[in-house]
């Protein structure tokens, strides 16, 4: 959903990062790449942004809460001279939207320095961090990035190289990485053996590029070569590139929401067209829920290709009927419930010729704690729409997720706590229906080989522990506490 505010109940979704790096051959300014890299990638993370260079071995680093046009200018990319880089974009799902858990991470040890730039989240980081701590390591943030670090500096001094400190370290963290190290002379690509998050590679020329989605390659002019393998790790430095495989008996396991809402309609995952499977999505609910209506529209942004696709398979027209304000900031805040329950009009409004008056068709992505559900229904309302049908481009969500999305626990979750029809009478629309569990193959066009749905079945391809959170108002991570994650069968 992208109509909750900072000071309301978080409804919509938010993914933990996006990581791009950059080992130059001289035909790209490894900082100016990372800029536009991440400039694409701004909607997986929009609290806090960095960029970290090597130049000859020195490692130079800028990084600061705020999007991404907001940390940095002319001046300051200028200032950060190399022919190497790692970059990140942050949403915090795990560790406080403070300065101080902002990446890349920088970390300098006996063996020199390291940048560090991470998406997804740990099971095993509070076991790893207290085991840590116990032989008088002291930690500077609150995020499971740092643990990598530490894993990683360690491994380090008894191994010959770098990749194989990393080739080392990767094999005592579970869950989920999407990796970017940068030592002093290498670049070093590793996506965690199950590969719940995405990692591509490309080039241009002699320079190789890494970056959490194909959209990004496009952005500094790199050409897509290939999705990093899970459980893969590439190394990168002046004798070319190096790909090591450990042996993997790991079932895939790419995170479904990345079709569903994360990443960009013009991003290609694993070999599967973001914008086809979101029009596919559109095109199952059409079939699933059919209605009499007059047009379809989308909820802006990851709502509109599944509306196209709902309107090409029931043959209602699709019409732009929800205008999305852009401009507005992630801060916007209300003194007064009041005023509150007024601002989706400030983000998303409708319009209004478009609507009165008929039988609507809207696409959203996604009910989460059903906290905003009503708000899109009583907008159309308002605007004089006669009829409201609601369409969820995807399934309830039944289970949270520990690999790095930001879904709550059971409680929080409206689809655990009401019917699908008592979730349609709190919704204020006339009718409502999810894109149906078993239709995920098809809506990948049957292409995947293999995508985790825990967060739907309950089945969770890495069992272990999850890391709890005291709460992100406060930031902070709770290591005494432990919560398991036990399979749907096992609850």
């Amino acid at each position: 959903m992208n109509y909750s505010f900072d000071n309301l109940p978080r409804e919509g979704l938010h993914e933990e990062c996006g990581v791009f790096g950059i080992y130059s051959d001289g035909s790209l300014n490894p900082a100016f790449a990372c800029y536009n890299g991440l400039l694409a990638l701004q909607h997986r993370g929009q609290e806090s942004c960095g960029i970290a260079v090597s130049d000859d071995g020195l490692i130079n680093y800028h990084k600061d809460m705020g999007l991404v046009s907001e940390v940095f200018n002319n001046s300051i990319l200028d200032s950060l001279n190399g022919q190497m880089a790692v970059s990140h974009v942050r949403y915090s799902t795990a560790g406080g939207s403070v300065l101080e858990n902002a990446q890349p991470l920088v970390m300098r040890y006996i063996k020199g320095t390291l940048a560090v730039a991470h998406n997804g989240n740990l099971t095993n980081a509070v076991e790893i961090r207290k085991q840590l701590e116990r032989r008088g390591a002291i930690f500077q943030t609150t995020i499971d990035s740092e643990v990598i670090c530490y894993m990683i500096a360690r491994e380090r001094i008894h191994s010959g190289s770098a990749e194989q400190a990393v080739v080392n370290a990767v094999k005592k963290l579970e869950g989920a990485y999407s990796l970017l190290v940068m030592s002093p002379r290498k670049l070093i690509a590793a996506r965690d053996p199950h590969g719940f998050r995405p990692l591509c590679m490309g080039k241009i020329n002699g320079t190789v590029v890494f970056a959490s989605e194909s959209a990004a390659l496009d952005a500094c002019g790199a050409q897509f070569v290939r999705d990093v393998e899970p459980g893969e790790i590439v190394v990168v430095d002046s004798n070319g590139i190096n790909s090591i495989k450990p042996e993997n008996n790991c079932k895939k396991s790419l995170c479904i929401f990345e079709y569903i809402y994360f990443a960009r309609t013009d991003s290609y995952i694993d070999g599967i067209s973001v914008y086809e499977a979101r029009k596919q999505a559109g095109r199952i609910l059409a079939r699933e829920y059919p209605v009499d209506a007059d047009l379809v529209i989308g909820v802006p942004e990851s709502g509109i290709d599944a509306a196209i696709g709902y309107a090409e398979e029931s043959g209602i027209p699709y019409e732009k009927g929800i205008v999305k304000n852009s401009y507005i900031g992630r801060t916007f805040i209300k003194p007064s419930q009041s005023e509150r329950m007024k601002s989706v009009r400030i983000k998303l409004n409708p319009i209004g010729d478009m609507i009165k008056g008929k039988r609507v068709v809207v696409i959203d992505d996604s009910i989460v704690r059903g906290t905003t559900i009503d708000r899109i229904t009583n907008m159309l309302r308002a605007a004089g729409a006669k009829e409201v049908h609601m369409r969820i481009s995807s399934p309830p969500f039944l289970w949270p997720c520990y690999y790095g999305t930001d879904i709550p626990s059971r409680g929080e979750l409206i689809a655990v706590n009401h019917s699908i029809d008592e979730i349609c009478k709190l919704s204020g629309a006339d009718t409502l229906g999810y894109l149906p569990a078993d239709s995920l193959d098809e809506m990948l066009g049957f292409k995947s080989c293999g995508y985790c749905d825990a967060c739907f079945s309950g089945k969770y391809p890495a069992a272990t522990t999850k890391l709890t959170l005291k709460g992100k108002e406060r930031g902070g991570m709770n290591f005494d506490k432990k919560e398991s994650c036990a399979s749907k069968e096992e609850a």
